[in-house]
């Protein structure tokens, strides 16, 4: 068994996990750019839905949670190393943050759907609460997860529950997508990405509580790694097994009540903001019960060599995660190939696939020779520029 703690091996592992899920996902929506086309047969418009309600239901808010909860865990485990050799490093962190920030405007020039920016903003909170207390962060991170601004929205639709709800604003900015993505034009497309893209994007995550779920992740990732979750011991795989457990019963309650909602709550005003609560509270539940399986799978010697294959994929994510914009941009987008004229979910998945498999082949070749990938060797240079 694995017991090497030195470099966590299972994040490296479920990190890369969740970007291949990711990147399974972004294909079938066309990294974002959803178009169904029209002369596919029956029969295979069928199998699209039922691949596109599986790997929803199985990744889709659940492989971000992962990468959030990780990104704490991360920042912790730099801090850590950092505190050993008795030097600060929250300054140097959000100096890190400002350089993500950097690589996420980048990132959108090719996708707009980019989360490093997002990241790169709502890491400082791990920097606030750094000093605090176990309990103290516990208690803010619980607080954060209730989703305290769609409360205030559930109760001010209570109050005034026949005024007419309007859709969504991200909605209208997604939909001016089709004046620029079809196009042929590069620069058409990324000023597109850069503007409009980039306003439809930080609504959706407004809009979806995804601000407030992404600070709750950063801060119980950062809890794992002071408890030491991810290293491989007897306790920890009993507080994952439980974990797992009280996930696993948290989530089916939750589906369930996320399915028959509609049914029970008549005025829009009122449904909208409990969807969104249940939601958040839904896709965190199942993202614990696959890292708990996963963390559980890991450290079994059957399993633990299959699952590794993620490992170099996970220990570039940053480089793998533009990547995958770029090429994936290319592919779908009117600039480059336009396949999203041709592609529902059965043959998007086709490509994800192997999409995913050349770039963990790209990246075990990669590690072989390297001790980061391309864009983390320059994340980490300019993190040290102007260290003493």
């Amino acid at each position: 068994m694995n017991t090497d703690i030195s470099r966590l091996h299972v994040v490296d592992a479920l990190r890369g996990f969740a970007l291949v899920a990711i990147l399974l996902l972004h294909n079938l929506e066309h990294f974002d750019f959803y178009y169904l086309p029209e002369n596919l047969p029956a029969w295979m418009k069928t199998l699209d839905t039922g691949i596109w309600d599986t790997l929803f239901f199985l990744f889709a808010g659940k492989s971000y949670a992962i990468f959030a909860l990780l990104f704490g865990l991360t920042f912790f485990i730099q801090s850590s190393n950092q505190q050993k050799k008795g030097k600060e490093f929250r300054g140097r962190f959000v100096w890190r943050l400002f350089l993500l920030l950097l690589f996420g405007l980048f990132n959108s020039v090719f996708f707009q759907g980019d989360i490093l920016e997002i990241y790169a903003v709502i890491g400082v909170v791990l920097v606030l609460v750094s000093k605090f207390s176990d309990k103290t962060v516990f208690l803010i991170a619980m607080v954060l997860m209730l989703q305290p601004l769609e409360w205030v929205h559930f109760f001010q639709a209570l109050e005034n529950p026949g005024i007419q709800l309007k859709d969504p604003l991200s909605w209208s900015y997604f939909g001016k997508m089709v004046a620029y993505i079809p196009e042929s034009s590069f620069i058409q497309t990324a000023a597109g990405n850069l503007t409009n893209g980039k306003t439809a994007v930080m609504l959706w995550n407004y809009e979806n509580g995804r601000f407030f779920q992404t600070a709750s992740l950063f801060l119980l990732g950062m809890l794992a790694g002071r408890r030491s979750l991810f290293a491989s011991s007897l306790a920890n795989k009993s507080i994952w097994t439980k974990i797992l457990g009280i996930a696993a019963l948290a989530f089916i309650p939750l589906f369930i009540i996320k399915l028959r909602l509609p049914d029970f709550v008549g005025a829009a005003t009122v449904l909208r903001p409990l969807d969104t609560i249940i939601t958040s509270w839904a896709n965190i539940a199942f993202m614990l019960v696959l890292v708990s399986v996963f963390y559980l799978l890991f450290f079994n010697k059957t399993f633990q060599k299959k699952l590794n294959v993620f490992s170099p994929l996970g220990r570039m994510s940053l480089s793998n995660y533009v990547f995958q914009s770029i090429i994936g941009s290319f592919l779908y987008y009117g600039f480059g190939l336009a396949l999203y004229q041709y592609t529902g979910a059965t043959y998007s998945l086709l490509i994800g696939i192997v999409f995913a498999v050349l770039l963990g082949s790209f990246s075990s070749w990669w590690m072989k020779g390297h001790k980061h990938g391309p864009l983390e060797t320059l994340w980490h240079k300019a993190t040290w520029a102007w260290s003493k």
